[in-house]
């Protein structure tokens, strides 16, 4: 199976338990065409560059997801047609990332710390 990086960004009037069910409906559509979401990374609500949709925030998801090209496909025409996400791109990798931003922004703040001593 195909793996793929998938980032949505959902509108900045949802609360968290919504994005929450957003990206569980999500899950669901992937496991039902054959697929497994391998991890899900909630960044939380971000300032956009600029405004979409009327939106000048919104909740980023990261989700790692491998599956077959027919399932990503579904994946993504559920969330074309859903009003409560503003923003998405899936991207095929042939490995995922084995940091998340929040592990990230940790190391990169440890090394800026080392480099004020």
């Amino acid at each position: 199976m195909n793996k793929y990086e998938s980032v949505l960004i959902a509108r900045q009037d949802l609360g968290t338990s919504q994005v929450s069910s957003l990206v569980d409906s999500l899950k669901d559509v992937v496991t039902r065409q054959g697929g497994e979401v391998v991890r899900v990374d909630n960044w939380g609500l971000k300032n956009l560059a600029y405004r979409i949709k009327k939106n000048r925030k919104g909740h980023y998801v990261l989700l790692n997801i491998e599956a077959p090209a027919t399932a990503v496909a579904e994946y993504e025409r559920v969330m074309r047609v859903n009003e409560d996400i503003i923003r998405y791109m899936t991207v095929k990798v042939d490995e995922f990332s084995e940091t998340s931003a929040a592990d990230s922004e940790d190391v990169s703040a440890a090394a800026n710390q080392q480099e004020g001593e």
